[in-house]
Order: C-alpha cells, then structure tokens, then sequence
C-alpha cells in the first residue's frame, strides 16, 4: 500500500493488493482492487513525500475514516501518528525511511470495526493541517482476525482455520442419519463483489457502525438479514415445492449468485430452504473473517409451544389425530456454527456458537436464532442469550404419544420416545471430504447420568418435558430399516413381539405418507387397519403406483404404525422413515461408461 504526498501539498496517491501484506494477513485470496487486512495485526503502507522526511521536524498522520459521521470517540476516525509520544488506538510506527519514501507499519487495534475504511495523510505546515484529497482507490478493508490472540474470533487450530475461514468449498450433509448424502457446495467468500455484498447486508439492516466490531452483534444481526421475513433480508424461503418466480432451492450450487443478486438488485432472492440459508450465512461469516462451519442435526425438533415434547396427539382407538397433531420433526435441518468468545456469558461458554437463519420462530419480534453457546446447550444452561432454548429443544426433544380421551378432551402418555430426535449431528472434516459426529458437542450419552442432570436443568430455566413414565405395554412393534430406490414395490414389515405369556389381539392403524424433509405430509397414500393375532411378523405390500405420483421434492415415506391391544387397552407405536434412493443413470460414450447420481 502507498500513499503519495508533499509536506506541503498533497499529490495524487496510489493503492492497491500488494505482495507483502495480503499474504501475511491470509487475504491473498481475495478478488479486489483494495488491500485487505485482518485487524489485530500489523500492515505496512508507504508514503511519498516531495522531499526526504525528517524525523526531527516532520509531522504527519494517517488517518483512517470509516461511515457518515466520524468521530474519534466513537472508534469511526482514528488518526495514527508514528510519534511516540502520540497516542493513538491503532499503533504506529516508522518502518524504514529511503529518500522520500517513509514505510509506515499499523496495527488496528483488535476490537476495531470492520469494515471499509477510507485512507488520508494529514501533514502539519506552517499553514495548517493538510490532508490528501478523497481517493476511492485508496480504501482498504479491515476484518476479524482468526489468527491474532486479541481478537474474539481467534481460533488456536491451524486445521480448523483453514477449513473455516479460507476453504472456500465444502459440503451439505442431507438425508436421514442412517442413509447419508451428501451435497457440494461453493462458498466463494473471495469472489470479487461478495466482501461488498456482505458488507452491504450490515448497510441495509441499518446496523450502527459502531457495533460492526463486535462478532455476537455481527453474526446475531446477520442470522435476521439472511431470511427475508420482516427486513427484506437476502433469501425467500419456500417449502412449497411451486417456484415459479424463482430458483428451486435445490438448483443452488454456491452462493455468490445469490449474494451479487441480492446487492445488485436489493430485493430478496427466490428461493431458499434450510441448507441454502446456511451455506450463504456461512459465505458471509467466512468473507468477513469469522471462522464458521455448516452442521446438520437428524431428526430435528421443530417444538411449537417452547417445551421439550414433540406431542403426538392419539384418538381412544390408537390413531393418529391429524388435525392436534401440530409439532413437526424435521428429517434434517441444517444450521452455522460460529467461533467466538463470549464476554458476555460465564467462563467456559465461549467456542463455537449457534446461529441459524432459517426463519422459524421469533426472537426479540424478528426471524432469527443465536448465537447460542454449545457449550451451555450441552450443560443446560439455556437461560443465556440468545435462543438456547429453541437449539436445546431441536436436540434433546422427546417424541411423547398421547392418547385423548373423547369425552372431556384430556391427553395423557402413553409413550415416550426420549431418542429419536437430535439423532446425530454432523459437519465437515477439516481439510477432508469426510463428516464428523459432533453430536457429543450438543448432548451427553442418552440415559447417562450426565444427560439427566442436562435435563433437570433446562427445566430450571422453564423448558417442560414429560414427567410420566407410561409402563411398557407387553407387545412391542417395530419396523425394520428398508433400502427403496424411487418406483419400487417393497414389503413394509411390522414385526410384532409378545413378550406376555397370554395371547394377544392388536388392532393397528398403519399410515403411509409422502412427507416434505421438514416432516410436513404432502399426502397419505396408504392406510390400512389390520387386526393382528400376533403372528409373529405381518408385512403390508406397498405398490410404487401408490406413491408415485404424489412425490415432492426430496420426498420422503413416513410410516407410522399405532396399535391398540385388546386385551390390556395399551398403545404400541413405532415409526420409520424411509428415504427414497434415485437410480443412477448410466451414459455409454465410446468405451467410457459416466455414472452420475439422478436426482428428483
């Protein structure tokens, strides 16, 4: 970086990347005209005077400007002189001094604002402070700095730097828990534009200024812009499966598009489903230098009424009441983590931070979620801001089954599942295309003691679960894991186990439904009310032609089995998803045969 002036009059300077500093702040990677740096460490700029500078009689400052009303008190114009007895809270110094070229190192301090900062020497003469004239070219952008100990996002892990601030590809984890796939993604974060998209999401939130240093401030206004519920935020959401005005959000492959679109256009995008919101609210951590990584949660809890159940309302015969039935289990949902300290919560709960931009629930009267310590989500302690509860709850849910009694309305359990939801929680492997269980990160061993303590003190801070232990019933019902490709017939088997010595009749309510990947039904396509004397398995042959068409996008088959047993009154259930595989398609092109996964 260099800047050219006289003692006595300002000449035109020029700026630009320079082979010195990017490298050495991790910027090197960056599309841009302008020198980027990361705060918290030196950077090195070189002044031209008219005539060789003299230590002894020369006085003269750099002087960086940042938004529409500056002022030093505020942190938004900071003067740095290479006096030492100038104090200054970016420091300075002389690097080297060569005829009338003076080589300045700065270093901004490492809580500045981030941001684009606008770039003056001011020289005292005999006649005043002089200063050089507003050039554009000499702008430079200031970021959060991974790699320096005084900064909060600073990551002391040289692999999970580089996966998290400069990998600019990656991977989505989708799918269901047991039957994994897998979906590329292009972050771009050094695109050329997307530095300005990102710093223009800060601009159209109106976020002050001054609080565009703090990365909690940052990453918690950042997950209500991303979504476009109540601020004209970067994405539309639509679970739909009709976009007509917009982009499938399964045709996404990166976010650069997406983000260029949104600052060109000012309007939000169409359209986005969970995995799109946090891929590019990872693009915008990562551009701005706070490491961030995307996880997916299997069986995710989206709880209506802030508890720790996800209810499943019963009529007195055992079936499933559709219209009370409210809770909804997602197959997957993916969300970001971002790493940072937090001041503001006891020791022990600064790391990595969950920040979610898919709009579910309010916060604070927006559509936003986090930043929510893990590590206080793993412990319990929800009562800390922001939003562990609603991330608590989407891991540690119960599935409780209710039985209504039609006379006065009243719901009591008559099952409760305390392991299906927050089955596995996976991300990337740094430097691997390889995922990595992190579900440890968020829960302790179900059943373990540890798990318990967790449990009793949520409930401190106000999440409710189920209490009743419901007793066993003596008939267990299960259904097997299935393997389907997409238009397949396949026998959907109900194993069945008494475990009584008496004989025993069950009546069962066996649905089949075409369900969305959020657990929303589509449409059911099979239903059938068998008795069993329970033989010891019964199978229901499901017809392709039956689910064909009424697939959705990413559809899946949802079964749910309930059953009454005669004999006793008691209800068994059980529940399987079954993931639907497209057949590959095989292309012959002289001797070379490409096998290349369909897609629906």
């Amino acid at each position: 970086l260099s800047l050219s002036c006289a003692l006595s009059l300002s000449l035109a300077p020029s700026l630009s990347p320079d082979e010195v500093n990017t490298p050495q702040h991790s910027t090197h990677l960056y599309a841009s005209d302008h020198l980027i740096v990361r705060r918290g460490q030196e950077f090195q700029l070189k002044v031209t005077f008219d005539r060789p500078y003299k230590p002894a009689d020369d006085q003269f400052a750099v002087e960086f400007i940042i938004g529409g009303s500056p002022q030093f008190s505020k942190g938004t114009y900071i003067p740095v002189s290479v006096a030492k007895d100038r104090q200054s809270p970016w420091a300075g110094r002389v690097v080297d001094s060569t005829d009338n070229v003076v080589t300045v190192g700065i270093t901004p301090a490492p809580d500045c604002i981030v941001g684009k900062w606008r770039t003056y020497v001011a020289v005292v003469t005999p006649y005043g402070i002089r200063r050089t004239r507003r050039d554009e070219s000499r702008d430079l952008y200031v970021l959060f700095n991974a790699w320096a100990t005084g900064d909060s996002v600073f990551l002391d892990d040289d692999d999970e730097r580089e996966e998290c601030v400069l990998n600019e590809v990656g991977v989505i984890y989708h799918g269901a828990y047991d039957d994994m796939s897998e979906r590329p993604w292009n972050f771009g974060q050094f695109d050329y534009g997307v530095l300005d998209a990102c710093l223009f999401i800060m601009d159209k939130a109106a976020m002050p200024i001054t609080n565009r240093g703090d990365a909690i401030k940052v990453a918690r206004k950042a997950s209500a812009m991303l979504n476009s519920h109540d601020d004209d935020g970067v994405l539309v959401g639509n679970w739909s499966g009709d976009y007509t005005y917009g982009v499938a959000p399964t045709s996404w492959t990166g976010s650069t598009e997406i983000l260029l679109n949104y600052s060109s256009s000012k309007t939000p995008v169409c359209y986005a489903q969970c995995w799109v919101y946090a891929a590019v609210f990872n693009t915008f951590l990562r551009c701005l230098g706070i490491p961030a990584r995307v996880v997916t949660n299997f069986y995710s809890a989206h709880d209506n009424d802030g508890n720790l159940k996800t209810d499943v309302i019963l009529d007195e015969n055992g079936r499933i009441d559709k219209h009370r039935t409210k809770d909804s289990i997602w197959n997957y949902h993916c969300w970001n983590e971002c790493y940072m300290s937090r001041p503001d919560l006891p020791q022990g709960f600064g790391g990595w931070q969950a920040v979610d931009a898919t709009p579910q629930e309010t916060s604070d009267g927006m559509y936003r979620c986090g930043p929510a310590s893990v590590q206080a989500i793993k412990h319990g302690q929800i009562c800390f801001p922001f939003d562990a509860p609603f991330v608590f709850a989407e891991v540690n849910s119960d599935v409780v089954f209710y039985s209504r009694n039609p006379r006065d309305g009243t719901l009591e359990p008559v099952k409760v599942n305390s392991s299906h939801v927050g089955r596995m929680v996976v991300t990337k492997v740094p430097g691997q295309d390889a995922r990595r269980d992190i579900t440890d990160q968020y829960k302790f061993p179900e059943g373990s003691p540890e798990e318990r303590t967790v449990l009793e003190k949520a409930e401190e801070y106000g999440c409710h679960r189920e209490k009743a232990t419901p007793p066993e019933a003596d008939v267990e019902l299960d259904m097997p894991l299935m393997e389907v490709r997409v238009g397949d017939d396949f026998e959907l088997k109900l194993e069945f186990n008494n475990t009584s010595d008496q004989a025993r009749t069950v009546d069962v309510y066996v649905s089949g439904n075409v369900v969305y990947y959020t657990g929303v039904t589509s449409s059911e396509f099979l239903f059938k009310t068998p008795r069993v004397i329970l033989d010891p398995k019964k199978g229901r042959r499901v017809r392709s032609q039956d689910y064909m068409r009424k697939l959705v996008e990413q559809a899946n088959l949802h079964f749910i089995a309930t059953g009454k047993v005669k004999e006793t009154g008691q209800i068994i259930t059980s529940m399987r998803v079954v993931t639907l595989h497209t057949p590959k398609l095989s292309v012959e092109v002289g001797h070379l045969i490409l096998h290349t996964p369909n897609s629906l």
